[in-house]
C-alpha cells in the first residue's frame, strides 16, 4: 500500500466561478508546490479542460484524475472521478445533452474558457455550465458506473447544493461508497445524524476555485499503487 496526498475537487477557468487563473498548467504547477501526489479536475457539468490538465500534472509528475462536478436535477452537486480521459469525455458528452439551455452572462457568471496544451485560451463555452442537469441523483452511481467511474457527493457539510442541504436525508437505497467533506471536523456530526456515512470513505478536498485554496498535504489516501484505477479502487472500499 502507498499513502498518497489528495485534492480531489478542483475547479479551472472553465467553471464560470473558477479564477481565470485557474488554468491546467497553474493548477497542476500550485499542486506540486504543494506537495500533493493525486489531484482531479472537476468542473462543473464539463470534463473538456481535462486533456490540458492530464498533460500538465503528467509534466509535474503528478497523478492526475479527469472527473467533473455534476449539478443533478435536484441541484446536488456530485464529484463524478473516472479511470481515462475517455471515460471522462463520453461522459461529457452525456451530461451535456442533459445541461438546461440556458446562455452564459460572462458579465454576471464569469467567462468559462477552454484551454489547450500549452496553456492557451482556444474558446468560451456558451452554455451556462452551473445550471442543473435534467439527471436525477438516484441515477448517479449507475450512470457514472457505466462510464467506469465512481460517485462521490460532494461537501455534504455544506448549507447549499449538498444532498443533505437539498435532499435532507441520505436515500436508503443508496450504493455510493465515499463522502466529501470541507471539513473533516463536522465527520462526527454527520455520521451521528446519517449512519450510512459509517460504511463509507471520507475524503475532504478544497473546491478551489482560486490558486491560493488548492489544498497542502493534509489527507492521505491509502491505494494498492500510484495509478488512477488503484486511487479509484481505495475509493470504492467499505471501511
Amino acid at each position: 500500500m502507498v499513502s498518497l496526498s489528495y485534492d480531489l475537487h478542483l475547479h479551472s477557468c472553465l467553471s464560470p466561478c473558477g479564477d481565470e487563473d485557474m488554468t491546467p498548467a497553474n493548477i497542476a504547477g500550485m499542486a506540486s508546490l504543494n506537495g500533493l501526489d493525486v489531484v482531479a479536475l472537476t468542473d462543473h457539468n464539463t470534463a473538456r479542460n481535462c486533456p490540458a490538465f492530464l498533460k500538465w500534472t503528467e509534466h509535474y509528475g503528478l497523478l492526475g484524475i479527469p472527473g467533473m462536478e455534476l449539478c443533478t436535477a435536484e441541484e446536488v452537486h456530485v464529484l463524478c472521478l473516472f479511470p481515462t480521459l475517455a471515460d471522462a469525455l463520453d461522459f461529457d458528452a452525456y451530461v451535456y445533452r442533459r445541461l438546461l439551455p440556458v446562455e452564459n452572462k460572462p458579465e454576471l457568471f464569469g467567462r468559462q474558457l477552454l484551454m489547450d496544451g500549452e496553456d492557451r485560451v482556444i474558446g468560451e463555452e456558451p452554455r451556462l455550465l452551473i445550471s442543473a442537469t435534467s439527471i436525477p441523483f438516484d441515477q448517479v452511481y449507475d450512470l457514472t458506473a457505466r462510464y467506469h467511474g465512481v460517485m462521490i457527493p460532494a461537501h455534504l457539510d455544506k448549507s447549499t447544493t449538498s444532498l443533505l442541504s437539498n435532499l435532507g436525508f441520505i436515500p436508503p437505497d443508496s450504493r455510493f461508497t465515499c463522502a466529501e467533506l470541507k471539513q473533516m471536523s463536522s465527520l462526527h456530526r454527520l455520521r451521528a445524524a446519517n449512519p450510512y456515512l459509517e460504511r463509507c470513505t471520507i475524503v475532504s478536498s478544497s473546491d478551489a476555485h482560486y490558486l491560493e485554496h488548492i489544498n497542502q498535504a493534509h489527507y492521505t489516501i491509502q491505494a494498492a499503487g500510484r495509478t488512477v484505477p488503484d486511487v479509484l479502487a481505495a475509493l470504492t472500499v467499505r471501511p
